[in-house]
């Protein structure tokens, strides 16, 4: 069994190349060795972690570039990347040169979060190695470790840049001359998802039919600017994926074949990847239920996940709607996908998973505030195609606390789940009253403790004459007793709705000019609704 060879900046250089990065200042060392990303934020000191690539989000112009590498450089990062054009000047020039920090340009058009996306997927080598046969006559390429060391093997073997998609276009991985391609490969390693015009296009053409009912390779032209082969990425009878190869024409018989086998290989890493997805899914979903459960095992859950240096909060997602259980399983998979990437993106020390229908994150933070800014950028972010919500816990202050801090993100995830706040994402703080009322309408269900009073005999006398005193009631007390208002909610003149709450005092015996009379009406309108 092979260990997978750990990520050096040469290779992420080569990778990504000229359509993504470009060496803007500095002398890269290729065998430097990258241990993650960090984001840049100049109001917060970042964790450090050494072999870091830093996103320069915001920074333009020499002079903050130039400061941005001695920031990386006490970070003991190994790059900096930063929107071209990148200003260089003789102070960034000498900054590079002297930290050993490396200045790389991102090109304009590609996102920030695509960036970070990529960079992780190139940094995170599959736990399971393959076996290495070693040098043989049957045996014409390196052994493969990851996808991405794959698609490069592919690539040279067919002599043009290759991705590995999974069925619905998405790029798991892709090899570096992606600039020879042409503007959709290149649109397609941007987005890591093939264009939606390209993938109807090749619908109507039958592409799709043609690939995945054949095990050989499939030659496509004129969808874009340059031919394509691709083959399916099959194990059994399932389909996992397909390999994409930019090509000048039709193959040869052996590099049909050289082909096939690749997609074998390919076939046998995804299934072991999936599976080692698979573990580590549900190893986290066991650390993280073991930490926010608390407990004699919660402080090595804490460390196992990394989340015993600062304090953090508690956020709870899930997906509202009346869309059926499938489909909100679904949706909730995916948008807990994006929750881990979002988070990863803002602190490597973040941990998600899904407990029971709800996603549960836990940020390192040192106050709630911006894990609300956090929350409410990743929902504008999904936008409304997915009915999300997000409940935002205490601050807890060690792992021990934040049992504390779940409680409080789901109480406020209930809130916003029964639709009792305007906001998308809340801290129980933003909707304690809201919470207190239903958890005292849940006592009073669950006890069957439904008081007799003013507002039970009305509407009694309601149902028993068709009358509407009730709502008269109602109208009256949330306008603050505004007859006008009142009329105008209920649709009805003034004079008769004077009337109507004459009555219903006379019916009720609810005296309106006793406050706590009023507060405690309010109360059971709003805690003990009309029965069916």
């Amino acid at each position: 069994m092979s260990a997978p060879p750990a990520p050096v900046l040469g290779r992420i250089l080569a990778d990504l190349g000229s359509t993504l990065v470009e060496v803007a200042a500095g002398d890269p060392d290729p065998a430097r060795p990258v241990a993650g990303v960090l984001i840049h934020d100049p109001h917060d000191e970042p964790a450090r972690l050494p072999g870091a690539v830093v996103l320069g989000v915001g920074v333009h112009g020499p002079g903050p570039v130039a400061e941005l590498v001695a920031r990386a450089a006490d970070l003991d990062a190994a790059a900096i990347i930063v929107r071209s054009p990148v200003a260089v000047d003789a102070a960034v020039r000498d900054a590079a040169a002297r930290t050993g920090v490396a200045v790389l340009g991102l090109t304009p058009g590609a996102s920030w979060a695509q960036v970070a996306a990529m960079l992780r997927s190139l940094l995170a080598v599959d736990e399971i190695g393959v076996d290495d046969p070693g040098p043989s006559d049957d045996h014409d390429g390196p052994p493969a470790t990851d996808l991405f060391a794959l698609a490069n093997a592919i690539a040279a073997l067919l002599d043009g840049p290759a991705t590995v998609e999974d069925r619905s276009g998405r790029v798991l991985a892709f090899s570096s001359r992606q600039d020879e391609g042409d503007q959709a490969r290149i649109a397609t390693i941007l987005d890591r998802q093939v264009p939606a015009d390209k993938l109807r296009a090749l619908e109507e053409r039958g592409a799709f039919h043609a690939l995945y009912r054949s095990d050989r390779p499939v030659y496509v032209e004129g969808i874009a600017e340059k031919p394509r082969v691709a083959i399916a990425v099959r194990a059994g009878g399932e389909i996992l994926g397909s390999i994409w190869v930019v090509v000048d024409r039709p193959l040869t018989p052996d590099r049909e074949r050289s082909l096939a086998e690749a997609a074998r290989v390919v076939a046998l890493h995804l299934l072991r990847r999936r599976a080692g997805q698979d573990v580590e899914r549900r190893l986290r979903a066991d650390l993280l239920a073991t930490v926010l459960e608390g407990g004699a095992n919660a402080s090595e859950a804490a460390a196992r996940l990394g989340l015993t240096a600062q304090p953090a909060c508690v956020l709870a997602l899930a997906v509202t709607g009346e869309s059926p259980a499938a489909d909100r399983v679904a949706a909730g998979e995916r948008v807990s996908d994006a929750l881990a990437l979002h988070l990863a993106a803002i602190h490597p020390r973040t941990a998600t998973a899904s407990l029971g229908g709800v996603t549960y994150a836990i940020l390192p933070t040192a106050t709630d505030e911006p894990a609300l800014r956090v929350a409410d950028a990743f929902l504008t972010r999904v936008g409304a195609r997915v009915p999300a919500v997000i409940g935002i816990g205490r601050v807890a202050a060690r792992p021990a606390h934040l049992p504390r801090s779940r409680h409080d993100a789901d109480r406020a995830l209930r809130v916003l789940r029964q639709g009792r706040a305007r906001a998308r994402a809340a801290r129980l703080t933003d909707v304690h009253v809201a919470s207190l009322m239903a958890d005292l309408a849940d006592r009073m269900a669950d006890e069957d403790d439904v008081p007799d009073g003013p507002v039970v005999r009305l509407r009694a006398y309601d149902a028993e004459h068709h009358t509407a005193l009730t709502g008269t009631l109602a109208a009256w007390l949330d306008t603050f007793g505004d007859v006008p208002a009142a009329a105008a909610a209920v649709h009805v003149h003034p004079n008769t709705f004077r009337y109507r709450l004459k009555r219903l005092t006379e019916v009720s015996g609810l005296d309106l000019t006793d406050a706590d009379a009023r507060f405690e009406a309010m109360l059971q309108l709003r805690l003990t609704p009309p029965s069916p």
